[in-house]
This record gives C-alpha cells, structure tokens and sequence, in this order.
C-alpha cells in the first residue's frame, strides 16, 4: 500500500511539473488506449461469433451462384469489414491529436519562459526552470502517446484487414 501512495505521489509531481496540458494529453491517450484495447477485444472475441454467424447464414443458402447471391456475399463482406474498422478513423484522429496536444505544452510552457523574463528581466536558468519544464515534457508526452498509438492503430488496421479477407476466402461460390 506504500508503494502505491508513493506511485501516485510521483505521478502528481510529474503532472504538476507538465502543466496543465499534461493532463489534458493523459486523458487522450486514456480514451485512446481505451479504443484500442476494445477493437482489439472485438478482433479476438466479438468478431469470431459475428462471422461464425455470417458463414453459418452463408452455408444455409442452396443457391449461392447467381447474380443476387453474389450480391448479398458483397454485403455481408462488407458489414463485415464496415465492423471490424469501426473506430479505427476516431483512433487515427487521437493519434494524430496527442503530438499537436503536446506542441500547444510547448508553446504555453514557452510564454511562461518569456512571462518569467519580462518580470524578472534577466535570464535566470533557476528562474525559467519551471516554464521549460512545462515546454519540454508535454512534448514528450504528447510523442510518445501518438508512437504507441500508431503501433496500435497500424496492427488494428492490418488485422481488420487479414479478417475480411479470410472471411471473403470462407464465402465460398461453390456447392
């Protein structure tokens, strides 16, 4: 239970030294991991009755050669692929944010550099420590938030992808 408390007092420390940006980019990457982890849940469970349904439904039909029943494998190839990429672009959107997120920690930390400068007028390194250390760890946040996203996002995308195509290879045409 110490170690806990002594945890959670460092991860305060750290996100008063970030700023308040800080906590805004610790909230994205929390929403982000959040997506990730139930597209990830939906590929390796959900998605496994959905389309055991779908070949199911697929091998019931007699006539699975016409022009209509290759209609009606397109759709559910695509309902299918329209499930597994649900909130794939919300996700690409928070990785893309989580960098620009940091580039405003940044920006904000670096006003108060100047802010620092323009009351004190000197350029005190004690005195702007503080303003830099808001400028340079959001940065840091905001990038490592957007590296593990794209690591994340990219095998989600290639998943969802190897998915439809092994579901496209098990619609088969002939009897």
């Amino acid at each position: 239970m110490y170690a806990f408390f002594e945890m959670m007092e460092a991860i305060q420390a750290f996100m008063e030294t970030g700023g308040s940006v800080l906590t805004w980019i610790a909230a994205l990457i929390f929403v982000m991991w959040i997506l990730i982890f139930e597209r990830i849940a939906f590929i390796k469970f959900g998605y496994k009755k959905y389309e055991a349904t779908v070949r199911k439904t697929w091998e019931k039909r007699s006539e699975r050669k016409s022009w209509n029943a290759m209609q009606i494998r397109e759709a559910m190839i695509s309902r299918a692929s329209n499930k597994l990429n649900e909130n794939l672009l919300l996700l690409n959107a928070l990785v893309a944010l989580c960098p620009l997120l940091g580039l405003m920690g940044t920006v904000t930390g670096m006003i108060e550099v100047f802010d620092v400068m323009a009351i004190s007028g000197s350029g005190s390194a004690r005195s702007m420590a503080s303003g830099v250390s808001k400028a340079t760890i959001p940065t840091m946040a905001g990038m490592v938030g957007a590296l593990s996203g794209v690591f994340a996002s990219t095998w989600l995308s290639r998943s969802a992808k190897r998915e439809a195509e092994l579901l496209e290879d098990h619609l088969t045409t002939d009897h």
